[in-house]
């Protein structure tokens, strides 16, 4: 099992509707903003666990789960203790993301006796790395160094294409509802962390064994040996509803004005996950172009994974940008 050298401690906080999980690492310095840590899709807070270990100097890193995702309170499931109607819905919408971050950043500002609007430094992976790079734009004041891991975006969608995207995503509204949108079950802790190995060949099992206890928990909780699922609510495989517009995505890039950090990993995702061309390194170099105050670097030996794979590469980066 992977030895922890910063443990970390969780809170609940209720906002917009929902009970947010956050993941808290170290203690707050005055002069010194708290780097809030954002995961990608199908993952946790706890990911964040080898990074902030490798870290050479502690510092306050405050990690949430995203709605749907790990302790978080899903979006799509009956909220404990709240009778019917429940009034909540029956798919994601990227926007609230950034909803959720606002408020979350907001409120932990006021906790940590700082201004609610006073800046914060950002790292995000993958969907985390989407959302902080919009938000960036979107709240230029608020982000004073932006770290993204391999969070390139999605392939444009052209108007054109709407009819279509929109008929497949009701398609899946009535595949969830219907219940054939499900997550796999995995045989015990050790299944869980087979299942991680499988998708990242460079993680070792000792990391992958301390990460399955995040990533999933027992489907009976009187039955750990028994079948585990994932931490995350079956409806984030549903399509969102709304069509990835580059247009309007390039124009908050063009708004960042905190200094950027793309970090990249030796392997090509985006060969891996769109084969036709659909997306590829050279376009996503192509939209980085806009970001006014932008560097890129990269990791060697390591996958889309990258903060699993080299979490000391990642580190030193890292710290280096947010100096």
């Amino acid at each position: 099992m992977y030895q922890v050298l910063r443990p970390s401690h969780s809170t609940f906080e209720t906002l917009r509707g929902l009970r947010h999980h956050l993941r808290w690492w170290g203690q707050p310095r005055p002069d010194v903003p708290p780097l809030w840590l954002l995961h990608g899709w199908m993952d946790v807070a706890a990911s964040w666990q080898f990074v902030v270990d490798a870290l050479r100097e502690p510092r306050l890193c405050i990690a949430p789960d995203w709605r749907g995702f790990g302790l978080t309170q899903s979006a799509t499931l009956p909220p404990q203790h709240v009778p019917p109607p429940y009034g909540l819905g029956d798919h994601y919408l990227f926007a609230d993301y950034l909803g959720d971050l606002d408020a979350l950043i907001r409120h932990v500002n006021l906790q940590l006796g700082r201004a609610a609007d006073a800046p914060v430094d950002l790292v995000g992976h993958s969907m985390g790395g989407n959302v902080a790079m919009l938000y960036a734009g979107v709240r230029p004041a608020r982000v004073r160094r932006l770290v993204n891991l391999e969070g390139f975006g999605l392939p444009a969608s052209p108007p054109s294409q709407a009819p279509r995207h929109l008929a497949r995503w009701l398609d899946e509204l009535q595949a969830f509802s219907e219940g054939s949108i499900t997550l796999k079950t995995y045989p015990g802790r050790a299944g869980v962390a087979a299942r991680l190995m499988k998708t990242n060949r460079r993680l070792p099992p000792q990391r992958a064994h301390w990460l399955a206890q995040h990533w999933a928990r027992p489907v009976h909780a009187h039955e750990p040996d028994g079948p585990w699922t994932i931490l995350g609510d079956a409806a984030h495989k549903v399509r969102s509803s709304q069509p990835y517009r580059l247009d309007e995505v390039l124009a908050v890039w063009a708004a960042i004005e905190a200094p950027v950090l793309v970090v990249l990993a030796s392997d090509d995702s985006l060969a891996q996950w769109f084969a036709h061309g659909e997306h590829s390194l050279a376009e996503y170099h192509r939209r980085l172009e806009v970001v006014r105050h932008c560097r890129v670097a990269h990791v060697d030996d390591a996958g889309h994974m990258l903060h699993h794979d080299q979490p000391i590469q990642v580190a030193a980066l890292i710290e280096d940008h947010l100096r």
